[in-house]
Parts: C-alpha cells; structure tokens; sequence
C-alpha cells in the first residue's frame, strides 16, 4: 500500500523518494540523543530533529537563520521500552511534520508542528520544504535507519477493506473503509483469493459444517475439543493456559512466498485469544467467516512484562476483511469476546511482499514472561481432512441422539 525503501545500516546520506515529502523509519537507544537532519542539495536549507528521553526538538535553518519549531503536543520523547522504533513524517504539501513511536501512523504522534498559521507566507514554506531531498545521518550517530516511506503521514488509515461496488463517496471523504485497490499487488492477489461470494464455510455439500465446528468444540472426546486442550501449553508449557488456544487449519501448501502455508482458517472459540505477537514483516488479509473478532493493535513488540497499551481496539464482524502490511497492523492480539455467542473463525492469508529478501519464517510474541519467542506457523489439520472429521463427528452425533430419542420414547 505505501511505497518504500529497505535501508542498510551503512546509509549516512539518505536520498528523498519525492523531495520534500516521506517518512523516515529508525531506531534508537534509550538515554541516547539520537539526531539527524533534511538538508538541500546546497546542504544550506535543514530541519534538525533530536530525539531525547524527554522531547523531540525540531528546528529550522533557511538563509543562516535558526528558527525553534515547538511542538503543539504534550512533549514526549524516546521509550524506555525495549523494541521501540521511531518515526518522522516531513508533509511539504500540507506544511505538517509529525514524529511518533512505533508504527508510523496519526494514531502514535508524539510531535506535531504545522506551519501552516495565518500569518506565514505559505509560498515560500513550501518552497522551502520541497527543497529539502535528503536525510542526513551522521556516521556516528545512535540511529539504526529501517525504512525510508514515500508518502508523509496525513490521515487515519482504515482496518476494514471494502471492494469497488461497495463504496461511497462518503466512504473515501469520511476515510471510513480502505479501498481494495490501495492494497499492494501481493496483498491484492490474497484478498481476490478469499472475498467472493462463495468463500463460505456452510454449503449445499455440508450445510452443517459450522454447527458441526461448534458440536467438536463443546463434546469432550471430539477432535476440537482435545486438540484445543493438547494445546493449552503452546505459548507457555510450564501454565497451562486452555483460553491463549486457537485451531489452525490450512488450504494448501507452503509456496516459500509465505510464513508458514499461506490460507489459514483460524477457529476462535468465545474467550479465547492469541498473546501479542506480530507477523514476520509479510502482508496478510483477514477475513471473518463466522462471529465476531477483536482486534488490538500495539505500536511496537515490546520485551517487557507490561508491554505496551494498545493504540486501536476494534470488532471485524462476519464478512468484513481486514489486513496487514509490513509497516501496518503488523502487531496484534486478536480475542472472541466473552460476551459473543458464536465461535469466531477466520481466513488468515499471509504473503511476503516482493522486496522482502528475508523471508523470516515465524511470528514473534510476547510470552507471559514478558519475553519475545518465535511461533512457527504451523497446522493443526489440513482443511480437507478437517472437513471430513467434523462430517463424521456431526453424523454420528446426530445419529446417535436420533437413537437415543427413538430407544427413550419407547415403551
């Protein structure tokens, strides 16, 4: 969805995508000032940013003039959280600078400026800002540069997908729904797969298939049932933990463009849910075929007991379609809400963007330790055999409580 750049950790000079725009991705240690500036061609016009324990410091030189650019927040600087990642956001066409923590998005802002008062001349701000074309970070600076992003930080970005026939005008002024269209190619392709009509888990063949999920899941010796308790040890074997359990149900094979095989139906029982954890820096599409899910999104994944509040918490309802991207929504803990009624499933599909070299084969969570482990993406059954054993189940249920209703009833 966002144009970007990968950066080595070797950039020292770093050219602007579109000059005077973009948003700049780094980390940083605590109790270290971590600087670097936006500069000209002549390296005469700058923006100074200083990221400190206790602010962000921003100014401006134009012409040997320095001018203070004070921030409109309540002044904020580096975590003291372990995994955080910063970010700074230069807008020469709305005259806006923004700098966060975590993922770069409106809903992380520490630091706000805009030049855009009455009084100023508009003109020559812009002017000034789009002279600006590269990044300047010193060799020895504290910052390690992650990724340089075309486009500057403006809005809300929507969680909930909606296709080309169901949107409104009102949908795109209002920012309500992320249009298809402004998804990658890759993440395009996911979304195609799995939002047609006849992506359905009850059909003319087994019209039962959900009833028959919910029966596994609540009869003690039937397969979902005890796969759910086998697993109540998955993400922490010393306390066992029966509601941190879902199912994983795979379509297909592991095409290598995936972590992990790249359609999962996830099965969400009401009160259970995944710890934080995020997803390998590839893309992904979620769609809800059953319930109701709740999404929280964290800024970063933080090694630490406490962790770190979620800045989003939201219900993707049955037939919505959400996503992820490798800079977006990619830290999440997803639960069925004690109150739902119905067992939750989804489709998970996951793919590795085309400049993703790394292809980094699990998700990282937070233990309830506090400490980050690796989750192997795995199976819990293949779907067609998944299938077949609640057909099963559901049969012989049913069987057998038409007999028991017969052997009851007779004298």
């Amino acid at each position: 969805m966002l144009k970007a750049r990968n950066l080595s950790l070797s950039n020292s000079e770093i050219p602007l995508i579109i000059k005077g725009q973009g948003a700049f991705l780094f980390s940083c240690p605590y109790n270290e000032v971590c600087s670097f500036l936006f500069q000209d061609s002549t390296k005469s016009n700058k923006i100074t940013v200083d990221f400190t324990n206790k602010s962000v410091i921003v100014k401006q030189i134009n012409s040997a003039k320095l001018s203070s650019l004070k921030n409109k927040l309540e002044k904020k600087g580096l975590s003291k959280k372990p995994g955080a990642t910063y970010w700074f956001s230069l807008d020469a066409q709305n005259l806006k600078l923004y700098a966060g923590i975590g993922e770069a998005r409106i809903e992380t802002v520490i630091y706000e400026y805009d030049f855009s008062s009455p009084e100023k001349d508009h003109k020559k701000i812009k002017a000034f800002l789009e002279s600006l074309c590269e990044i300047q970070v010193s060799d020895d600076s504290n910052i390690t540069p992650i990724r340089l992003l075309r486009d500057p930080i403006t809005t809300i970005i929507p969680l909930i997908i909606k296709d080309i026939d169901e949107l409104s005008m009102h949908d795109i002024a209002s920012s309500k729904y992320l249009p298809k269209a402004n998804l990658s190619i890759c993440a395009q392709k996911l979304y195609h797969c799995i939002a047609g009509k006849k992506f359905t888990l009850d059909n003319s063949d087994f019209p039962d298939f959900t009833k028959a999920i919910e029966y596994s899941i609540a009869t003690p010796g039937l397969w979902c049932y005890e796969t759910l308790k086998r697993k109540s040890t998955e993400f922490n074997k010393n306390k066992p933990n029966l509601l941190e359990t879902y199912l994983r149900i795979t379509l297909g094979k592991n095409n290598g463009d995936s972590p992990g095989i790249p359609y999962v139906m996830e099965i969400w029982p009401v009160g259970h849910f995944s710890p934080v954890h995020n997803h390998g820096g590839s893309s992904a599409i979620i769609r809800v075929l059953n319930g109701s899910i709740n999404v929280s999104l964290f800024p970063f994944l933080c090694e630490d007991k406490k962790g770190v509040d979620p800045f989003l918490n939201t219900n993707v309802n049955n037939g919505e379609v959400t996503w992820i991207s490798p800079t977006l929504n990619q830290v999440h803990q997803l639960k069925n809400l004690e109150q739902n009624k119905d067992t939750c499933i989804t489709i998970q599909c996951y793919i590795y963007e085309n400049d993703n070299t790394t292809h980094y084969d699990y998700f990282d969570y937070v233990a309830a330790s506090g400490n980050i482990k690796q989750f192997e993406p795995d199976s819990d059954m293949d779907f067609i055999e998944f299938r077949e054993v609640m057909r099963r189940e559901w049969d012989r249920g049913n069987r057998w409580s038409s007999e028991s209703s017969f052997t009851d009833s007779s004298p």
